[in-house]
């Protein structure tokens, strides 16, 4: 691009990097002490925010964290998970490891690390978007049975936590096996729950609102609701109301 310039009549400007016409070594040099110096930054950045990481993953994964007792409903999910397994003769460890992490870690957590604006009234702005997209991904990646190889090409996210994930890994499986161990969850004490939350909550929550998703949710697959609900002869309008 040419544009005028008072001394000599003429200015030019590059639309590419300088080193991409030139001395290519000079350019190359260049890059490799700019990426030095942020990945000194990512390190010192990634050690200041270490605990805070430690102490949210620890939360999550544990059944008695600091004196908050794990979710009945938790509980009572991971079992049905395990019967239903059992019922379909899935006896891999991976599959059922999977399984739970689809329900509970990826489909929940996962979402509350990307989207605190969900929970909390703040505003998330770009760099903290891409940070904590680092933190979800090192969570998925701990969630994963799947072993990892990286190498000096993989993406500066991955590597940053590549030594903390096989410890984070432990924390899951253990954090599946204490509640495999955890006495099971009777359907009576499962309702009991459930109707002690709602009253808790009763006025937090727009009960027309959720009636009218689930009735979409019901009318979307009737095909297949119907037929399980006159299985287990449970009339339609009992469920509703």
């Amino acid at each position: 691009m040419i544009t005028p310039d008072l001394e000599s009549g003429v200015k030019m400007w590059h639309l590419v990097k300088n080193h991409e016409h030139g001395d290519q070594k000079e350019g190359d040099r260049g890059s490799k002490m700019v990426s030095e110096i942020y990945l000194t930054r990512l390190l010192a950045t990634k050690g200041t925010l270490q605990k805070f990481v430690d102490d949210l993953f620890e939360t999550i994964f544990s059944t008695a964290h600091r004196g908050s007792a794990l979710p009945l409903a938790i509980k009572y999910m991971f079992d049905f998970l395990d019967e239903q397994a059992d019922k379909h003769g899935i006896h891999d460890p991976h599959v059922r490891h999977t399984w739970k992490s689809n329900c509970l870690p990826l489909r929940f957590w996962v979402n509350m690390i990307k989207n605190p604006q969900f929970v909390f009234d703040i505003h998330k702005s770009s760099i903290t978007d891409a940070c904590l997209s680092v933190v979800a991904q090192t969570f998925m990646d701990s969630c994963s049975t799947s072993e990892h190889r990286l190498g000096k090409d993989s993406p500066s996210n991955k590597l940053l936590y590549a030594k903390d994930i096989p410890s984070y890994k432990n924390w899951v499986e253990r954090y599946y096996s204490d509640i495999g161990k955890m006495p099971a969850i009777s359907d009576q004490d499962m309702n009991a729950y459930l109707a002690e939350q709602s009253r808790m909550h009763m006025n937090e929550f727009n009960t027309m609102s959720a009636l009218s998703e689930i009735f979409s949710y019901v009318g979307k697959y009737s095909e297949e609701v119907s037929p399980a609900l006159d299985a287990r002869n449970i009339p339609v309008l009992s469920v509703l109301h």
